[in-house]
């Protein structure tokens, strides 16, 4: 931070996962983004986009191919066969794509 000028911060949330095309063999669950900075750097200061896991997956492929010798974050796993509830599974999952953003 420089003296004078306020500290540039950058929140992000996911939230509201919901399944999309519920009963039907093609059904994914989307979670809404939403982004709140005070960063001069963003035209926009909020925004707010649906998003699925393998959008994510595509996010960690860029950052790992731009990201030289500095660590990619990992994300939640993909599983098909999971252990509890459908609910249970998708709000793990949800935290650890928060997780992956923060990082």
């Amino acid at each position: 931070p420089r003296p004078g000028l306020p500290q540039e911060l950058t929140t992000v949330r996911v939230q509201d996962p919901r399944v999309q095309n519920e009963g039907s063999w093609n059904s994914y669950v989307d979670y809404k983004i939403f982004l709140h900075t005070n960063s001069r750097a963003f035209t926009a200061k909020t925004s707010c986009v649906r998003r699925r896991y393998r959008e994510f997956v595509w996010l960690r492929r860029q950052l790992q191919r731009n990201a030289g010798l500095v660590p990619v974050p990992e994300l939640p796993g993909k599983s098909a066969f999971f252990v509890g509830s459908t609910d249970e599974f998708i709000e793990r999952r949800r935290q650890g794509l928060q997780h992956f953003l923060e990082r």
